[in-house]
């Protein structure tokens, strides 16, 4: 009796005085490893654009592919992984009133594991034991200690999952008849999309494992490729995922408006969870094995994701236009000037809203056949990839930095800071533009990605690339200016702005919203749905990979 009485008042508390410390301090180790890695990931990327752009030779002790290799483990699974972690971690502390302590025990755990496997991943590469790039394809061989490293990583991940379902599902007991608050409804969605997307990657790892050590002769490649591409596209949903919780249930808030609609953006949340794994198959458009009806199919289950993106675009320029109409804004687009472009915690995320537009529309350009058989293996592909994550997603995670940080430190964001955050993200905009924009061009002009810098013996095609690759490398050492900027920032707010209250801002529905449906809450049936429509997609080509086998491939070293 006494205990439930210590809990009740401890919910309490937590509901009355945000976050709890426990919880805070589990975030923000978080945070402070995740802006370490985009420190040194981003270092990282500089050398790249610089080396790719013919203006830097790296030493042969860590050369190109290493460091392209690293840049894109440590930026694309582990910062986003980090901050995914820390930041829904935060939300599910604050709307559900804190996190019970066996779920604080699994983020801990989860941190651990995913250091322990970063630690083996990077050693490795470091050694040049593992200069496979960030999709490690077979045949090219790594050694055992990375694919374990990578295991550590998912294992990770994994319990990081269980923490969030754990607490939502206890919450749920707990609260009997209610809607899971809507920022913890996208934490179960996007983790359950995680889970859901790793499977394959995890029997692809487990398989390369014994062929490392050497145990197994040959690789079965294709069924290696296709299990990879069930996780590396979704991948990348998962991050845009994360950021369009804040889109939605953030960003109204910060505009003085309201929630466009929360059945609206459930609906996105579980469309989102059905239809993403199969989408990554566009990358496998191009690569033999597969029967014309099969890619036609995923052709289809690719552009399927583009119908939730478009209801969110719909939804966020809806929020837009009616806050600036209601503080009096008339025209067609008198809202726009109603919007607070001098407020970084909006200034930010919207400009990650107007680049998903090019970054969405390259995308499904990639899901068609032809176009893709033009710019497959081209820069085009690495400019639309920096393009959608390194603007749509980045600057998201960064405009959420602005407000999260201080919360949970019991800290202001200061005019100062707020303004060095704008120059901050003008830097990071414009750097993308340079760096993202020469990509394309440059791309559809065929040079190729994945490569360090050649001119091919001096051939004219490959030397009228040069001046596309210098834009790159501006847009490279902007990029790197934008990460110092922010990683300052981001210790400035944990550490020395000045001590005060920050609301965790969370926007509520319209005085004259519809009640959310309780359908929207059965989550045993979005996960059936899931299977039957990864099934769909990945069970006939699976079995055919599997049963009519092609000759396996012993291992390859090319570095």
């Amino acid at each position: 009796m006494e205990m439930a009485a210590k809990e009740i008042f401890k919910e309490k508390t937590n509901k009355a005085l945000g976050v709890n410390p426990d919880d805070a301090r589990l975030t923000l180790t978080y945070f402070s490893l995740a802006f370490i890695v985009l420190f040194i990931g981003g270092t990282l990327g500089l050398l790249q654009g610089l080396n790719r752009a013919g203006l830097l030779e790296l030493p042969a002790w860590f050369n190109y592919y290493q460091v392209l290799t690293a840049h894109g483990i440590l930026l694309i699974l582990i910062f986003t992984a980090l901050f995914m972690v820390g930041y829904f971690y935060a939300a599910m502390s604050h709307t559900l009133g804190g996190l019970i302590p066996s779920v604080r025990k699994m983020g801990w755990t989860a941190l651990g594991l995913m250091l322990i496997g970063t630690a083996m991943v990077v050693i490795t590469i470091v050694m040049d034991e593992a200069t496979v790039l960030y999709t490690f394809y077979p045949p090219m061989q790594a050694s055992p200690w990375f694919y374990i490293g990578l295991v550590f990583i998912v294992l990770g991940v994994w319990a990081a999952t269980l923490g969030v379902f754990t607490n939502a599902a206890i919450w749920k007991k707990r609260n009997k008849g209610q809607h899971l608050p809507l920022l913890s409804f996208f934490a179960v969605g996007a983790f359950l999309l995680l889970f859901l997307g790793s499977i394959g990657v995890t029997i692809e790892v487990l398989m390369l494992i014994p062929w490392a050590f050497g145990w197994t002769e040959t690789v079965n490649v294709m069924l290696s490729r296709t299990l990879f591409w069930s996780f590396g596209h979704t991948l990348v949903n998962v991050w845009y995922f994360t950021a369009i919780s804040a889109w939605y249930v953030i960003v109204p808030r910060i505009i003085g408006g309201r929630l466009f609609s929360d059945t609206l953006a459930r609906v996105v949340v579980i469309l989102l969870v059905i239809l993403n794994v199969p989408g990554g198959f566009h990358h496998q458009i191009v690569d033999p094995g597969f029967t014309e009806g099969l890619k036609f199919m995923h052709v289809f289950m690719s552009l399927s994701i583009a119908f939730p993106s478009l209801m969110t675009a719909f939804a966020m320029f809806a929020v837009f236009e009616r806050t600036g109409r209601k503080e009096g804004a008339k025209g067609l687009l008198g809202w726009v000037k109603k919007l607070p472009w001098g407020d970084v915690r909006f200034l930010a995320p919207m400009i990650a809203m107007i680049a998903f537009i090019p970054a969405g529309a390259g995308g499904i350009a990639q899901t068609n056949n032809q176009l893709n058989q033009v710019v497959h293996n081209s820069l085009w592909v690495t400019g639309h990839f920096h393009l959608t994550v390194g603007t749509t997603v980045v600057l998201t995670f960064f405009g959420i930095m602005y407000w999260l940080i201080p919360y949970l430190t019991k800290r202001e964001l200061t005019p100062k800071i707020n303004k060095l955050g704008i120059i901050q993200t003008i830097t990071w905009t414009v750097g993308m533009l340079f760096m993202s924009g020469a990509m394309h061009l440059v791309g559809l002009l065929g040079s190729p990605r994945r490569t360090s810098y050649t001119t091919y013996g001096d051939n004219a095609t490959a030397l009228s690339w040069d001046p596309y690759l210098f834009f790159l490398a501006i847009g490279g050492t902007l990029l790197f200016i934008g990460v110092v900027l922010m990683v300052y920032i981001v210790f400035h707010l944990m550490f020395k702005a000045p001590k005060g209250n920050t609301e965790f801002p969370i926007a509520e529905p319209e005085d004259d919203a519809s009640t959310t449906p309780k359908w929207t809450e059965r989550w045993g049936l979005w996960v059936v749905l899931a299977i039957a429509v990864i099934s769909m997609g990945y069970l006939v080509p699976i079995v055919d990979l599997v049963v009519n086998a092609p000759p396996g491939s012993p291992p390859f070293r090319t570095w």
